[in-house]
């Protein structure tokens, strides 16, 4: 099969943007493959999914089913951490959740001798999230550990300045939910207590890990700031600020202990 008839029936089953974007990072274009990926798209799978990369902070991440895909609003978060952070000293960051590793590696890559710790619950996410440090040549800068962020003794004493999280903050229900998302895993998108749950456990474990004066940078959901601040605040961290996404929305939260 051409590369312009792959890109008739993609285009077809998912719109020219689609088309184009998998076309341009397909080598192989057999009848069966191409048959098989219109499919995907028909289904609602995320191009992302399909060619299992996406680019983020100008890095390409490789993605699969075991991990959300990296999304534009969380370069706030990174964009956020780098404005702050002494460029001369080496800072040590701790990365709850970390999926892909897009936020780890993407300050890694951005802050000269940062040192980051991503702390992962997935197995499979771990190894995807491996790979990008491997793939990104990151290996010095950054180490995946499996674990949950929700006990405290994941960490064994305060030694980060610098902690990040975009945690899942989904609450089940919640009609905004588009369908590409169910095709990420629900770990990674869904929490109890209306969406609040990760961020409870992180506002009490956190100050566990954190040294004194040390700064924690959250992505949130829509409309989530008031609970979230509340949450924070009641914890014992002062806020600092919050930052907008480029679509205007409150996306990042910055609080200190």
């Amino acid at each position: 099969m051409t590369i312009n008839q792959a890109f008739e029936i993609l285009m077809r089953a998912g719109g020219i943007r689609a088309a184009r974007v998998i076309t341009e990072n397909t080598t192989n274009f057999s009848k069966i493959k191409v048959w098989c990926m219109a499919r995907a798209l028909r289904r609602g799978v995320p191009v992302a999914k399909i060619i299992h990369q996406k680019w983020f902070y100008g890095l390409r991440f490789y993605t699969n089913k075991y991990t959300l895909d990296p999304r534009p609003d969380t370069e706030t978060l990174v964009s956020a951490v780098i404005s702050d952070v002494n460029h001369n000293n080496g800072v040590q960051i701790l990365d709850l959740g970390t999926g892909t590793g897009c936020i780890a590696v993407a300050l890694a890559k951005n802050i000269p001798n940062a040192h980051v710790l991503a702390i992962e619950k997935s197995r499979g996410a771990a190894r995807v999230a491996r790979k990008n440090v491997r793939d990104l040549n990151a290996t010095d800068s950054v180490y995946v550990k499996i674990g949950d962020f929700t006990k405290q003794n994941i960490i064994r004493q305060p030694r980060f300045d610098i902690i990040v999280s975009n945690p899942p903050y989904i609450a089940r229900g919640d009609t905004r939910v588009d369908i590409g998302a169910s095709h990420d895993p629900k770990m990674a998108l869904y929490a109890k207590n209306n969406g609040l749950a990760a961020y409870d456990a992180i506002a009490k474990n956190a100050r566990k890990w954190i040294k004194r004066g040390g700064k924690i940078y959250l992505e949130i959901g829509d409309g989530a700031g008031r609970d979230v601040r509340k949450i924070f605040t009641t914890a014992g961290w002062k806020f600092i600020r919050s930052e907008n996404d480029l679509s205007g929305i409150e996306r990042v939260l910055i609080f200190q202990l």
